[in-house]
Protein backbone atom coordinates (compact mmCIF):
# COMPACT_ATOMS: atom_id res chain seq x y z
CA UNK A 1 0.00 0.00 0.00
CA UNK A 2 1.35 3.17 -0.80
CA UNK A 3 0.03 6.13 0.91
CA UNK A 4 1.03 9.24 2.40
CA UNK A 5 -0.27 10.63 5.60
CA UNK A 6 0.72 13.07 8.19
CA UNK A 7 0.83 12.28 11.87
CA UNK A 8 -1.80 14.64 13.71
CA UNK A 9 -0.69 17.25 16.40
CA UNK A 10 -1.83 17.63 19.31
CA UNK A 11 -2.72 21.08 20.50
CA UNK A 12 -0.13 22.75 23.64
CA UNK A 13 -1.58 21.35 26.53
CA UNK A 14 0.02 25.24 28.42
CA UNK A 15 -2.71 26.25 31.01
CA UNK A 16 -3.81 29.50 32.70
CA UNK A 17 -3.67 32.77 31.12
CA UNK A 18 -0.07 32.51 29.27
CA UNK A 19 -1.23 29.57 27.78
CA UNK A 20 -4.52 31.02 26.33
CA UNK A 21 -2.41 34.03 25.44
CA UNK A 22 -0.50 31.25 23.15
CA UNK A 23 -3.32 30.01 21.99
CA UNK A 24 -4.66 33.00 20.80
CA UNK A 25 -1.35 33.94 18.78
CA UNK A 26 -1.46 30.72 17.16
CA UNK A 27 -4.84 31.20 16.13
CA UNK A 28 -3.95 34.63 14.40
CA UNK A 29 -1.18 33.13 12.87
CA UNK A 30 -3.09 30.00 11.78
CA UNK A 31 -1.44 26.40 10.53
CA UNK A 32 2.07 25.94 11.71
CA UNK A 33 2.42 29.00 13.56
CA UNK A 34 5.19 29.63 16.18
CA UNK A 35 2.61 29.82 19.27
CA UNK A 36 0.33 27.40 18.56
CA UNK A 37 -0.17 23.73 17.06
CA UNK A 38 -3.65 22.57 15.15
CA UNK A 39 -4.44 19.44 14.25
CA UNK A 40 -3.08 18.89 10.37
CA UNK A 41 -3.47 15.36 8.13
CA UNK A 42 -2.29 15.40 4.68
CA UNK A 43 -5.19 13.58 2.45
CA UNK A 44 -4.56 9.89 1.53
CA UNK A 45 -2.52 9.66 -2.16
CA UNK A 46 -2.98 6.36 -4.12
CA UNK A 47 -0.23 6.46 -6.29
CA UNK A 48 -1.05 3.10 -7.97
CA UNK A 49 -5.04 4.13 -8.42
CA UNK A 50 -5.28 1.43 -5.23
CA UNK A 51 -8.61 3.03 -3.94
CA UNK A 52 -10.30 2.14 -1.17
CA UNK A 53 -13.73 2.97 -2.30
CA UNK A 54 -13.16 2.77 -6.17
CA UNK A 55 -16.58 0.78 -6.96
CA UNK A 56 -18.65 3.03 -4.81
CA UNK A 57 -17.96 6.03 -7.19
CA UNK A 58 -17.22 4.41 -10.09
CA UNK A 59 -20.91 2.86 -10.90
CA UNK A 60 -24.18 4.18 -10.77
CA UNK A 61 -26.21 4.09 -7.81
CA UNK A 62 -29.13 3.16 -9.80
CA UNK A 63 -27.31 0.04 -10.92
CA UNK A 64 -26.83 -3.39 -9.14
CA UNK A 65 -23.80 -4.74 -11.76
CA UNK A 66 -20.74 -3.54 -12.69
CA UNK A 67 -21.91 -2.78 -16.24
CA UNK A 68 -18.39 -4.20 -17.39
CA UNK A 69 -19.62 -7.23 -16.95
CA UNK A 70 -22.84 -7.08 -19.02
CA UNK A 71 -20.31 -6.08 -21.92
CA UNK A 72 -18.28 -8.92 -21.89
CA UNK A 73 -18.85 -12.55 -23.64
CA UNK A 74 -20.16 -15.60 -21.76
CA UNK A 75 -17.51 -17.51 -24.24
CA UNK A 76 -14.27 -15.86 -22.78
CA UNK A 77 -14.69 -16.53 -19.37
CA UNK A 78 -16.82 -20.17 -18.99
CA UNK A 79 -14.90 -23.01 -18.16
CA UNK A 80 -11.71 -20.78 -18.77
CA UNK A 81 -8.61 -20.06 -16.81
CA UNK A 82 -8.80 -16.73 -15.97
CA UNK A 83 -6.49 -13.87 -14.79
CA UNK A 84 -7.44 -9.95 -13.53
CA UNK A 85 -4.66 -7.59 -13.16
CA UNK A 86 -5.41 -4.86 -10.76
CA UNK A 87 -8.35 -6.59 -9.73
CA UNK A 88 -8.39 -3.98 -6.20
CA UNK A 89 -11.23 -5.31 -4.10
CA UNK A 90 -11.78 -8.37 -6.07
CA UNK A 91 -15.51 -7.37 -6.68
CA UNK A 92 -15.20 -7.51 -10.61
CA UNK A 93 -13.07 -10.96 -10.23
CA UNK A 94 -15.92 -12.62 -8.21
CA UNK A 95 -18.52 -11.35 -10.10
CA UNK A 96 -17.08 -12.66 -13.13
CA UNK A 97 -16.74 -16.32 -11.51
CA UNK A 98 -20.31 -16.16 -10.90
CA UNK A 99 -21.77 -14.96 -14.28
CA UNK A 100 -19.96 -17.02 -16.58
CA UNK A 101 -18.47 -19.19 -14.40
CA UNK A 102 -14.64 -19.84 -14.86
CA UNK A 103 -12.59 -23.07 -14.02
CA UNK A 104 -10.30 -20.57 -12.46
CA UNK A 105 -9.54 -17.33 -12.04
CA UNK A 106 -7.11 -14.99 -10.06
CA UNK A 107 -6.80 -11.57 -9.01
CA UNK A 108 -3.85 -9.84 -8.98
CA UNK A 109 -2.73 -6.12 -7.17
CA UNK A 110 -0.16 -4.43 -5.58
CA UNK A 111 -1.81 -3.67 -3.06
CA UNK A 112 -1.78 -5.95 0.01
CA UNK A 113 -4.65 -4.22 1.88
CA UNK A 114 -6.89 -4.59 -1.11
CA UNK A 115 -6.00 -8.38 -1.53
CA UNK A 116 -7.11 -8.74 2.21
CA UNK A 117 -10.52 -7.10 1.08
CA UNK A 118 -10.79 -9.14 -1.93
CA UNK A 119 -10.54 -11.92 0.17
CA UNK A 120 -13.14 -10.93 2.77
CA UNK A 121 -15.05 -10.01 -0.21
CA UNK A 122 -15.29 -13.71 -1.59
CA UNK A 123 -16.13 -15.15 2.28
CA UNK A 124 -18.90 -12.47 2.37
CA UNK A 125 -20.39 -13.23 -0.79
CA UNK A 126 -20.15 -16.86 0.07
CA UNK A 127 -21.78 -16.74 2.97
CA UNK A 128 -24.53 -14.40 1.55
CA UNK A 129 -25.00 -16.79 -1.47
CA UNK A 130 -25.32 -20.01 1.15
CA UNK A 131 -28.16 -17.92 2.92
CA UNK A 132 -29.62 -16.70 -0.30
CA UNK A 133 -29.62 -20.50 -1.96
CA UNK A 134 -31.25 -22.05 1.80
CA UNK A 135 -34.39 -19.44 1.86
CA UNK A 136 -34.69 -20.46 -2.19
CA UNK A 137 -35.09 -24.18 -1.19
CA UNK A 138 -37.39 -23.26 1.98
CA UNK A 139 -39.35 -21.05 -0.52
CA UNK A 140 -39.95 -24.45 -2.61
CA UNK A 141 -40.38 -26.75 0.36
CA UNK A 142 -43.08 -24.57 1.80
CA UNK A 143 -44.80 -23.39 -0.85
CA UNK A 144 -44.61 -19.91 0.85
CA UNK A 145 -43.31 -16.24 0.57
CA UNK A 146 -39.32 -16.62 2.11
CA UNK A 147 -38.12 -14.09 5.03
CA UNK A 148 -35.44 -12.93 2.44
CA UNK A 149 -35.34 -13.33 -1.52
CA UNK A 150 -32.14 -13.46 -3.57
CA UNK A 151 -32.59 -10.26 -4.78
CA UNK A 152 -31.95 -8.81 -1.10
CA UNK A 153 -28.84 -10.49 -0.73
CA UNK A 154 -25.46 -9.28 -2.73
CA UNK A 155 -28.15 -7.84 -5.36
CA UNK A 156 -24.78 -7.34 -8.00
CA UNK A 157 -23.75 -10.66 -7.87
CA UNK A 158 -27.46 -13.07 -7.46
CA UNK A 159 -28.36 -13.67 -10.54
CA UNK A 160 -30.21 -17.74 -10.56
CA UNK A 161 -27.02 -19.33 -10.30
CA UNK A 162 -26.71 -22.53 -8.44
CA UNK A 163 -24.32 -22.30 -5.15
CA UNK A 164 -21.33 -23.54 -6.25
CA UNK A 165 -17.92 -23.38 -4.25
CA UNK A 166 -16.67 -20.46 -5.33
CA UNK A 167 -13.41 -20.83 -3.27
CA UNK A 168 -12.21 -23.63 -5.48
CA UNK A 169 -12.58 -21.20 -8.48
CA UNK A 170 -11.41 -17.66 -6.94
CA UNK A 171 -8.37 -16.81 -5.40
CA UNK A 172 -6.01 -13.48 -4.68
CA UNK A 173 -3.00 -12.78 -4.18
CA UNK A 174 -0.50 -9.18 -3.70
CA UNK A 175 1.91 -9.52 -6.73
CA UNK A 176 3.62 -6.30 -8.37
CA UNK A 177 2.88 -7.60 -12.28
CA UNK A 178 5.61 -5.39 -14.59
CA UNK A 179 8.12 -6.69 -11.96
CA UNK A 180 7.58 -10.21 -11.51
CA UNK A 181 8.57 -12.02 -14.17
CA UNK A 182 9.09 -15.33 -13.72
CA UNK A 183 6.73 -17.97 -14.65
CA UNK A 184 5.65 -16.26 -18.19
CA UNK A 185 4.37 -19.50 -19.63
CA UNK A 186 1.16 -19.66 -21.37
CA UNK A 187 -1.64 -20.79 -18.46
CA UNK A 188 -4.59 -18.66 -19.21
CA UNK A 189 -7.27 -18.26 -21.39
CA UNK A 190 -8.65 -15.14 -20.79
CA UNK A 191 -6.86 -12.26 -19.47
CA UNK A 192 -8.37 -8.96 -17.74
CA UNK A 193 -6.62 -5.49 -17.29
CA UNK A 194 -9.29 -2.80 -16.47
CA UNK A 195 -8.57 1.07 -15.91
CA UNK A 196 -4.67 0.22 -15.17
CA UNK A 197 -2.61 0.71 -17.70
CA UNK A 198 -2.28 4.46 -16.70
CA UNK A 199 -1.23 3.33 -13.25
CA UNK A 200 1.32 1.49 -14.93
CA UNK A 201 2.42 4.11 -17.42
CA UNK A 202 2.69 6.28 -15.01
CA UNK A 203 4.52 4.31 -12.18
CA UNK A 204 7.13 2.41 -14.82
CA UNK A 205 6.90 4.53 -18.07
CA UNK A 206 6.87 3.21 -21.42
CA UNK A 207 9.12 0.36 -20.64
CA UNK A 208 6.86 -0.55 -17.96
CA UNK A 209 3.86 -0.68 -20.07
CA UNK A 210 5.76 -2.63 -23.01
CA UNK A 211 6.67 -5.15 -20.70
CA UNK A 212 2.81 -5.37 -19.33
CA UNK A 213 1.78 -5.58 -22.78
CA UNK A 214 4.71 -8.67 -23.31
CA UNK A 215 4.02 -10.48 -20.18
CA UNK A 216 0.06 -10.51 -21.07
CA UNK A 217 0.61 -11.91 -24.47
CA UNK A 218 3.06 -14.66 -23.02
CA UNK A 219 0.91 -15.89 -20.45
CA UNK A 220 -1.91 -16.25 -22.75
CA UNK A 221 -2.59 -19.65 -24.38
CA UNK A 222 -3.04 -19.31 -28.27
CA UNK A 223 -6.59 -18.27 -28.89
CA UNK A 224 -6.43 -16.47 -26.00
CA UNK A 225 -8.24 -13.13 -25.00
CA UNK A 226 -6.71 -10.05 -23.75
CA UNK A 227 -9.38 -7.49 -22.87
CA UNK A 228 -8.20 -4.12 -21.93
CA UNK A 229 -9.93 -0.75 -20.95
CA UNK A 230 -7.43 2.01 -21.48
CA UNK A 231 -7.43 5.43 -19.68
CA UNK A 232 -7.34 8.46 -21.44
CA UNK A 233 -4.86 10.84 -21.71
CA UNK A 234 -6.85 13.24 -19.86
CA UNK A 235 -6.50 11.26 -17.37
CA UNK A 236 -3.25 10.96 -17.26
CA UNK A 237 -3.10 14.65 -16.89
CA UNK A 238 -5.46 14.89 -13.73
CA UNK A 239 -2.63 12.21 -11.87
CA UNK A 240 0.49 13.21 -13.03
CA UNK A 241 1.25 14.69 -9.59
CA UNK A 242 0.34 12.09 -7.46
CA UNK A 243 4.45 11.41 -6.70
CA UNK A 244 7.68 12.22 -8.51
CA UNK A 245 7.94 9.48 -9.95
CA UNK A 246 4.75 9.80 -12.05
CA UNK A 247 5.38 13.57 -12.56
CA UNK A 248 8.92 12.34 -14.19
CA UNK A 249 7.42 9.67 -15.93
CA UNK A 250 4.33 12.04 -17.94
CA UNK A 251 7.08 14.08 -19.04
CA UNK A 252 9.11 11.38 -21.12
CA UNK A 253 6.05 9.15 -22.18
CA UNK A 254 6.00 8.38 -25.81
CA UNK A 255 3.23 5.39 -26.27
CA UNK A 256 0.06 7.59 -26.00
CA UNK A 257 -2.91 5.69 -25.61
CA UNK A 258 -4.59 5.75 -28.80
CA UNK A 259 -0.88 4.11 -29.92
CA UNK A 260 -1.27 1.34 -27.77
CA UNK A 261 -3.52 -1.02 -30.38
CA UNK A 262 -0.47 -0.31 -33.07
CA UNK A 263 1.63 -2.06 -30.33
CA UNK A 264 -0.39 -4.53 -29.50
CA UNK A 265 -0.97 -5.86 -33.26
CA UNK A 266 2.31 -4.47 -34.95
CA UNK A 267 4.76 -5.18 -32.10
CA UNK A 268 3.49 -7.61 -29.33
CA UNK A 269 1.67 -10.36 -32.03
CA UNK A 270 -2.16 -9.94 -31.19
CA UNK A 271 -3.42 -10.94 -34.51
CA UNK A 272 -6.86 -9.03 -34.11
CA UNK A 273 -8.71 -6.21 -32.00
CA UNK A 274 -12.16 -5.56 -31.33
CA UNK A 275 -13.93 -2.87 -30.18
CA UNK A 276 -16.85 -4.19 -27.79
CA UNK A 277 -17.65 -1.11 -25.96
CA UNK A 278 -17.32 2.01 -26.86
CA UNK A 279 -19.72 4.08 -23.97
CA UNK A 280 -20.45 1.93 -21.23
CA UNK A 281 -24.18 2.73 -19.43
CA UNK A 282 -24.54 2.94 -16.01
CA UNK A 283 -20.88 4.46 -15.16
CA UNK A 284 -20.01 7.44 -13.21
CA UNK A 285 -19.44 10.34 -15.06
CA UNK A 286 -15.29 10.20 -16.47
CA UNK A 287 -15.82 5.85 -16.18
CA UNK A 288 -17.46 5.28 -19.66
CA UNK A 289 -14.25 4.33 -21.12
CA UNK A 290 -13.65 1.97 -24.18
CA UNK A 291 -13.28 -1.79 -23.49
CA UNK A 292 -10.60 -3.66 -26.02
CA UNK A 293 -10.65 -7.07 -26.61
CA UNK A 294 -7.65 -8.49 -28.17
CA UNK A 295 -7.04 -12.20 -29.06
CA UNK A 296 -3.72 -13.81 -29.62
Amino acid sequence: MATATEPEDAPSAAGGAKGEANRKRGSEQGEGGAGGRQKRKKKEVFIYGNYRNYYGYRIDRNVGEDPRLEAFNKQWFENKDCLDIGCNQGLVTIGLAMKFKCRRILGVDIDSGLIETAKWNLRRIMRQDKVATKNVKAQESSNSPSQSSPGEVAPEFSNGNKHHDLFKIVSFQRENFVESLDGCSEQYDTILCLSVTKWIHLNWGDDGLVTLFVKIWRLLRPGGVFIMEPQPWTSYRRNRLVSEVAKENFNTICIYPEKFREILLDKVGFRSVELIMDRLVGTATGFDRPIEVYHK
